[in-house]
C-alpha cells in the first residue's frame, strides 16, 4: 500500500491550533466525495517559498520495519473531515474511551473504584495483589483529549497499574473552554497535595498522554513554583513543552498520523481554547521556559508519524540542557498515542517500557 501526502503546507514559526492533541475519530466522508485513485500524485515533489514554506508530495510506503499489525493499523483509511464540533468530539472521545477501558480491564485486570481527592474526582485504580515492596507508592495519571474532552482516563491507567503492581489515580481534572489554564493544573497539583499527606514524594510519580503529557510537565513546573517536594518521577508521552509555537510535526500529521483531518500551523498567532488569555511563554503553561535543573527522572515516548514528534523530541532537549535524568523512545512509523490500542504489539512494548522506566525510578 501507498500512502500519499500532498499539498501539505509548512510554516517554520507557527502556533498552535485549537484542535491540538484531539485523539479521536472524525467524521466519516462519504465515498462519492473521496479522492479519485487516478488523482492521487505517484512522485515526490517540494517547492519551497522564499519564506521557507514549503508545497511537498511524498510517495511514502509502508516500512517493513513494523509489526503486520502496526502496518494494518497505519493504512487505515481516514476521512479528512468536516471538524466536529465540540459535542460531537466529547461524545465521541466518552464514546471511545469507555469501550476501551472495557477492553483494558479484560486484557489486565484491576479493581476500579471512583472517589474524590483533593476535591477533585478521581477513579482510583488497584491491582488485584499489590506486593509488599509497592505499598507505599502511587502513580498520577492525567488524560488525554486536547484539554477538551477525555480521551484516556483508565486507558492507559489501566495498564500501567497493572503492569508496575502500583495504585493509580486517574484525574478527571476540569476542562477548556469552560475551565481554561490553569484549571487542569490546579486540579491535579489539590491531588497531588492530599496524596503528599499519605505518601512521600519520592513514592510518587505523574504521568500522561497527549494532553496528559503537557500537563505533567505544567503540574512540576507549578510545585515548584509553589514550593512543595517534586514527584519521584514522570511520564511524558507525547506532548510538548512550548505551546507558543508548533513543531515541524503539526504540520505534517493529523491525529492519525497521515491520514485524518490535517490542520496545519497558522501564520497568524493564535490562542487555544485552553491558553485562554495566559501569556504562551508563561513557564507553567510552557515548561520549556521555566528552570528545569533538579527535575525528577523523566521518560518521553513518541513515534514518527506523531503530530507532536517535534515538541516531545524539543522537550527532551530542554531536559537534557537542565541535566536532567531523561529518556526518549522513539517508535517508528506510528502515530499519536498509537499505545491506546492494545492490539499492536507495539504497544505492549511502548506499556512495559513505561511501566519498567516506573518500576526502576519510583523511590529511589
Amino acid at each position: 500500500m501507498i500512502i500519499t501526502r500532498h499539498g501539505c503546507r509548512r510554516n517554520i514559526v507557527a502556533a498552535i491550533p485549537a484542535v491540538l492533541l484531539l485523539f479521536m475519530p472524525v467524521r466519516s466522508v462519504p465515498q462519492d466525495q473521496a479522492t479519485p485513485p487516478t488523482a492521487v500524485p505517484q512522485t515526490d515533489s517540494c517547492t519551497v517559498d522564499a519564506d521557507g514554506t514549503a508545497h511537498i508530495t511524498r510517495v511514502v510506503p509502508v516500512p517493513q520495519s513494523i509489526s503486520p499489525e502496526a502496518q494494518k493499523f497505519i493504512s487505515r483509511s481516514a476521512p479528512s473531515g468536516p471538524e466536529p464540533t465540540l459535542a460531537e468530539r466529547r461524545a465521541a472521545t466518552d464514546r471511545f474511551r469507555i469501550h476501551r477501558a472495557e477492553e483494558a480491564r479484560e486484557l489486565y485486570p484491576v479493581e476500579v473504584k471512583e472517589g474524590t481527592i483533593g476535591g477533585v474526582r478521581c477513579d482510583i485504580i488497584k491491582p488485584l495483589n499489590i506486593p509488599a515492596a509497592k505499598q507505599d507508592r502511587v502513580l498520577i495519571n492525567v488524560h488525554g483529549g486536547g484539554f477538551n474532552s477525555d480521551s484516556g482516563s483508565l486507558v492507559e491507567g489501566i495498564p500501567i497499574a497493572y503492569l508496575t503492581g502500583t495504585t493509580v489515580v486517574s484525574v478527571y481534572y476540569r476542562l477548556a473552554p469552560e475551565y481554561p489554564f490553569p484549571a487542569a493544573v490546579d486540579d491535579t497539583v489539590a491531588v497531588f497535595r492530599e496524596l503528599l499527606k499519605t505518601h512521600k514524594p519520592a513514592k510518587i510519580g505523574l504521568f500522561g498522554t497527549s494532553a496528559g503529557a503537557i500537563l505533567t510537565a505544567e503540574v512540576a513546573v507549578r510545585l515548584r513554583h509553589d514550593g512543595l517536594p517534586l514527584p519521584g518521577v514522570l511520564g511524558i508521552f507525547s506532548g510538548t513543552g512550548d505551546m507558543g509555537r508548533a513543531g515541524d510535526s503539526q504540520a505534517l500529521y493529523s491525529v492519525r498520523g497521515f491520514g485524518g483531518l490535517l490542520q496545519p500551523p497558522s501564520k497568524t498567532p493564535h490562542s487555544s481554547d485552553y491558553i485562554g488569555a495566559a501569556d504562551p511563554k508563561d513557564p507553567v503553561l510552557s515548561p520549556v521556559f521555566a528552570d528545569l535543573k533538579g527535575f525528577p527522572p523523566t521518560l518521553l515516548v513518541t513515534s514518527t508519524r506523531d503530530l507532536l514528534l517535534s515538541g516531545t523530541a524539543d522537550l527532551h532537549r530542554a531536559f537534557l540542557r537542565a541535566g536532567v535524568d531523561a529518556e526518549l523512545v522513539v517508535f517508528d512509523a506510528l502515530p499519536h498515542a498509537f499505545w491506546y490500542d492494545y492490539h499492536l504489539p507495539e504497544t505492549k512494548e511502548a506499556l512495559d517500557i513505561m511501566a519498567r522506566f516506573f518500576d526502576k525510578k519510583l523511590g529511589e
